[in-house]
């Protein structure tokens, strides 16, 4: 079976998710990128030419790819968008208009309306549109889901998440980090800096995990370093549809061991899970009035969900790059309609939730953290 030809947008010379989004679509050789619009710069278009086969597939500009690529009969079929935010809705509204399924990563878009629209053009085209929430991808977040969608938590009723950063706690935007000047100026990162850089992720993971949308929060944003425009430090309460409570803080100004501290303690009346994104491969299980249990990815007794998001066996560490490979295969595992499961944690109505909690979440914040219903969706969960 031939790979599916794969095209990107971004993730030139400097950029971070590009190089991380080529070698995870390698993985498991089910993709092969050939062609791509890697810089914003026309002339950076030959550093491009380097990362494919044919140099003549390496643009100036998205639009021109699209256009080309489009008119091919050996054009690209999926388009993986890793550029600044500003850019994911043009993109992804030209890449769907010329009838290629798209990868973008999140946010999804600059606003719910931008949501809203490319979801309904990609369901109109009947095309697959994926949202890169990696951290679904790692095995031991799927043993979460599949343990409470088993009932071994019993009625949930918590969970905390937590995403610690401290590589914004000084205004490193001005002296000429390319990464922070794009991810705290509101006109390429939209109304969001932390609450829409990573905040979203534990949104997501909240939902993927628990199976359970908010229904209400009450949002505190604060831009902790002076002079600068968007938050960078996030504390938000929610209330979700079962009567659980929940927590999240999202933080890129608190120095810690954990460079990437993404964890979660998901909790019901049976008992509660922890899990960590710096030791991904370990899941603590502890039953109410027992002693806790430590799962490892790629021992025995797990779920299936986390069975086939295993590569190599158990003590060889599987991270960052698998998690979002993982994603990479689900989607060739819906292309060649081997599963026609939905995405976890990583559909189109994944990625326009995640812009709906953004936007939530800064009415109520601007509200002195009052409460405030969450924003429907408006499409379907």
């Amino acid at each position: 079976m031939r790979p599916i030809r794969l095209g990107m947008v971004g993730g030139g010379a400097g950029a971070f998710f590009g190089p991380v989004h080529r070698t995870a679509a390698r993985l498991d050789g089910r993709f092969e990128l050939v062609a791509g619009a890697f810089s914003s710069r026309p002339e950076a278009a030959g550093e491009g030419a380097a990362l494919i086969a044919d140099a003549a597939r390496s643009y100036p500009h998205y639009r021109a790819m699209i256009e080309a690529e489009a008119r091919r009969e050996d054009g690209v079929e999926l388009i993986a968008i890793v550029t600044p935010n500003h850019l994911h809705y043009p993109v992804a509204k030209a890449a769907l208009e010329a009838g290629i399924a798209v990868l973008c990563e999140k946010p999804l878009a600059l606003d719910l309306e931008q949501a809203r629209e490319l979801a309904a053009l990609a369901s109109e085209r009947d095309l697959l549109f994926a949202v890169a929430y990696t951290y679904t991808g790692y095995p031991m977040v799927r043993q979460a889901a599949a343990m409470v969608r088993a009932g071994e938590l019993g009625t949930l009723r918590g969970a905390q998440i937590r995403y610690v950063q401290d590589w914004l706690a000084t205004p490193v935007e001005a002296g000429g980090s390319k990464q922070a000047a794009w991810r705290t100026d509101p006109r390429l990162a939209g109304p969001g800096g932390c609450l829409g850089d990573i905040g979203t992720h534990c949104y997501n993971l909240l939902h993927s995990v628990t199976g359970l949308n908010a229904v209400a929060l009450a949002a505190d944003l604060q831009a902790s370093v002076p002079g600068r425009a968007l938050d960078d430090d996030v504390q938000i309460m929610l209330r979700l549809e079962n009567g659980a409570r929940a927590g999240i803080w999202a933080t890129q100004v608190a120095p810690a061991v954990a460079k990437n501290g993404l964890d979660f303690h998901i909790y019901g009346d049976k008992g509660g899970l922890e899990w960590a994104q710096e030791a991904p491969d370990l899941l603590r299980f502890t039953p109410v009035g027992g002693n806790s249990v430590l799962m490892r990815r790629g021992a025995g007794g797990l779920h299936p969900a986390a069975v086939a998001a295993t590569r190599l066996p158990a003590g060889h560490p599987e991270a960052y790059f698998e998690a979002l490979g993982q994603l990479y295969r689900d989607i060739a595992e819906h292309w060649t309609q081997r599963s026609r499961a939905p995405l976890f944690g990583a559909r189109v109505a994944d990625g326009v939730a995640g812009i709906a909690f953004v936007e939530t979440a800064i009415v109520s914040s601007r509200s002195n953290g009052a409460w405030t219903a969450m924003i429907p969706q408006a499409i379907a969960n």
